[in-house]
């Protein structure tokens, strides 16, 4: 027989749950690369999430049994042949407004170009782990799959995304004298440093 498991108190639960709010709405966008979407499916998770409180273990990792509630509601979705926009409006803006001398802005929107560009599992795998401060581990909890291929995800992403931005494959380009490629490994790798430096 399984001992019973420690169960957060609702108002606990509710305060851990709101501090997830900016994580999961930005996972969210990664995956349906919308703002409105994402905020929609975001608060979907949230609800999901809360008449699921009494399955939470506590003690146990709340932003990747959140983010797996998230994402398996955008695979539910999508299955059901909910479509995405493919031209996100905030970038067409953006693209068409910026000024000559808009050059980060231009890299950042490169960069996201260059995510959208990737396919759906490596996309996430990155984003878990890249900028959602995943542990490899937790990423593949959320993924559903083996922690090998999480890894061989992330990698395949970043060897894609710098490849993309180097050859200017994005629409966007740097007038830096390093290359958006270069630039974009050092994100990452400051990125797994502060992932591992948090336990990751």
């Amino acid at each position: 027989m399984s001992e019973p498991t420690e169960r957060l108190d609702d108002a606990t639960f509710k305060q851990e749950l709101a501090a997830l709010i900016p994580h999961l709405r930005a996972f969210a966008r990664s995956l349906c690369g919308d703002s409105t979407l994402a905020d929609d499916l975001a608060q979907d998770a949230m609800l999901k999430a809360w008449h699921a409180r009494q399955s939470f273990q506590a003690g146990t990792n709340m932003k990747a049994w959140a983010f797996t509630i998230l994402r398996n509601i955008f695979y539910s979705e999508k299955r059901r042949s909910w479509r995405r926009s493919s031209l996100d409006p905030e970038v067409a803006e953006a693209t068409l407004v910026s000024p000559a001398n808009a050059g980060d802005e231009l890299d950042l929107l490169a960069l996201r170009n260059a995510l959208n560009l990737l396919p759906d599992d490596q996309r996430e795998a990155l984003i878990l782990v890249g900028a959602g401060g995943l542990a490899y581990e937790e990423a593949a909890e959320v993924c559903g799959c083996a922690v090998g291929t999480i890894k061989s995800r992330v990698s395949r992403a970043r060897k894609a995304v710098a490849e993309l931005l180097d050859n200017n494959e994005t629409g966007f380009s740097s007038d830096d004298d390093i290359s958006a490629g270069e630039a974009f490994e050092d994100i990452m790798n400051q990125a797994a440093a502060i992932s591992a430096a948090n336990g990751g």
